[in-house]
């Protein structure tokens, strides 16, 4: 599998001269089918890079498991049209997929598309019991590092990063995808398959805060998440009610603090 492919462009000088031809990469945007048991599940624009840890991811992220080691097996399939991600689960876990399954095409895993129940979407979410202690030096430490994270994206400018944090702003692994939902899901999915306990720091994210990423980021555990890009009201909303700290408009130099209910954030003159 791989996230990019070669394309030969022309160069138009605009108000700086230099007309040319060029090979620039550009990152790979396909359909995914997910299946499980043989059922057909969702169907997202994705890159089709480390899709068994996109499949893991999402599969967590959708609550249908809820460990990895549910998961009996995972067979990536190209076609002549795309890829197929076949998920086998015990028969148990069946039950929400037989209920929430319908052919659903999005532009990338928000989970939604096809959903016409309301109370659905907004299901309940577990609450966060997780409490890290972390520094605005920590943030900023990872903002700094992230660069070198994005392989794909410096090549395309086209992609997403998702990437797990320690405490101290470390970064332990990293996903990266042309939708922002399937980078975190890919993120979620190399956690699993190591081990990692989201538990123990924080996401940070190359993207807009949608409440489908907060929700992923409480599922999986997580009492921190950090964006670079502004949150939407629900999603600021649904963090507050699910006790996530959520950190947005993260840049180098400052970062907006829209909620922080278990004081995972260590400011200076505060208690």
């Amino acid at each position: 599998m791989n996230g990019t492919e070669q394309a030969r462009v022309r160069r138009l000088g605009l108000e700086a001269e230099g007309d040319g031809e060029l090979v620039r990469p550009l990152a790979i945007e396909t359909p995914v089918a997910v299946e499980y048991n043989g059922l057909g599940y969702a169907v997202m624009m994705a890159t089709p890079d480390r899709l068994e840890d996109f499949a893991r991811g999402f599969t967590l992220s959708e609550g249908l498991v809820d460990a990895a080691s549910k998961i009996e097996a995972i067979d990536v399939h190209e076609t002549a049209d795309g890829w197929i991600v076949r998920v086998a689960l015990p028969p148990e876990a069946m039950e929400p997929v037989i209920a929430r399954a319908r052919t659903r095409v999005s532009e990338s895993s928000c989970g939604l598309c096809g959903m016409d129940n309301i109370a659905e979407v907004l299901r309940p979410m577990p609450r966060i019991t997780a409490r890290i202690e972390t520094t605005r030096e920590a943030i900023a430490d990872a903002l700094r590092r992230l660069h070198h994270y994005q392989p794909m994206g410096l090549r395309t400018g086209a992609m997403h990063v998702a990437a797990f944090c320690a405490a101290d702003g470390t970064i332990v692994l990293a996903a990266e995808d042309v939708g922002r939902h399937n980078a975190l899901d890919k993120l979620i999915g190399a956690m699993a398959r190591e081990g990692r306990d989201a538990r123990n720091g924080f996401i940070l994210l190359s993207a807009r805060c949608s409440f489908e990423l907060v929700e992923k980021t409480v599922r999986a555990g997580c009492p921190l998440l950090v964006t670079i890009s502004a949150p939407t009201s629900l999603a600021v909303d649904r963090a507050a009610q699910a006790g996530l700290a959520l950190v947005a408009l993260a840049r180098r130099d400052s970062a907006l603090v829209f909620g922080d209910p278990q004081g995972v954030l260590a400011l200076e003159g505060e208690t």
